[in-house]
C-alpha cells in the first residue's frame, strides 16, 4: 500500500507517519522510485502499536523507540526479548534502600517467589524493574501497617500466574516472534487497565452480595 492508504487504514495522518519514520519508530517502506515507497501489513501492525504506546499509553517517543528496539532484536531469545521490551516500558519509583520497610518488603517478596518456585523471577530480581515496583508497593503497605507478607500475596500471585498462562496461550496464536512480542507490549499498555477495572468491579459486586447496597 502507498502512504495515503496506510494513513487511511491506520487512522494516523501522513504527517505523523512521516514523523514516526524519521524517529525510527517505523521501518522505511520499500522504495518504488525517488519519491514513492510501498508499505505492507507489517507496517500497519507496527503503526497501530506505535500509536497505542504514544497516544494511549502516553509513552515518550524515546521510550517507545527503546521498547521497539527490543521487539525487533532477533539476537535475543524469546523470553529475554519479551522481558527486555516490557522492562523498557515506564515503571514506578525506585525503592529507597535506606528504608527499613523496603528491606522488609524485599524479604517478603523473596519468600513469595521461593514458595511459588518462580526461580527465573528470583534470578532476575536485581535487574528487573518489575521486581523493584513490587518491592516499592509492598513497602508502602508495610509502612501503612498492613502486613502484606508472602502468605497473603501467594493466592494473588497464583491467580496472576493463571492470567499469564492465558496471555501466552494468546500470544502463541501469532505467527512470528515479532508479532508475539508486539502483542505482549500492546497488551501491557492497553489490557492492564482492563484487569484493574475488572478487579474493582468484582470488588463492588462481592461487597454488594455480602453487605448489600
Amino acid at each position: 500500500m502507498r502512504l495515503a492508504e496506510l494513513s487511511e487504514r491506520s487512522g494516523v495522518s501522513t504527517a505523523t507517519i512521516k514523523y514516526y519514520l524519521r524517529e525510527g519508530l517505523l521501518a522505511p517502506g520499500r522504495q518504488i522510485n525517488t519519491t514513492t515507497a510501498e508499505y505492507d501489513e507489517g507496517h500497519l501492525r507496527r503503526l497501530r502499536l506505535v500509536r497505542a504506546l504514544i497516544q494511549v499509553g502516553r509513552i515518550p517517543v524515546a521510550t517507545a523507540r527503546e521498547v521497539l528496539g527490543h521487539v525487533d532484536d532477533e539476537s535475543l531469545g524469546r523470553t529475554i526479548r519479551l522481558g527486555t521490551a516490557l522492562w523498557a516500558l515506564p515503571q514506578g519509583t525506585e525503592p529507597d534502600e535506606e528504608d527499613p520497610a523496603v528491606a522488609a518488603a524485599r524479604r517478603e517478596v523473596d519468600r513469595l517467589l521461593t514458595s511459588l518456585g518462580w526461580e527465573t523471577a528470583r534470578e532476575l530480581s536485581d535487574l528487573s524493574p518489575v521486581h523493584r515496583s513490587l518491592v516499592v508497593a509492598v513497602a508502602a503497605l508495610i509502612r501503612l501497617g498492613y502486613p502484606w507478607d508472602a502468605e497473603l500475596m501467594a493466592p494473588y500471585a497464583e491467580l496472576m500466574h493463571q492470567v499469564a498462562r492465558r496471555d501466552l496461550d494468546h500470544l502463541e496464536t501469532h505467527a512470528s516472534d515479532a508479532e508475539r512480542v508486539e502483542t505482549a507490549v500492546a497488551a501491557t499498555v492497553l489490557f492492564e487497565p482492563v484487569l484493574t477495572a475488572l478487579h474493582r468491579l468484582a470488588q463492588e459486586e462481592e461487597s454488594a452480595r455480602r453487605y448489600g447496597l
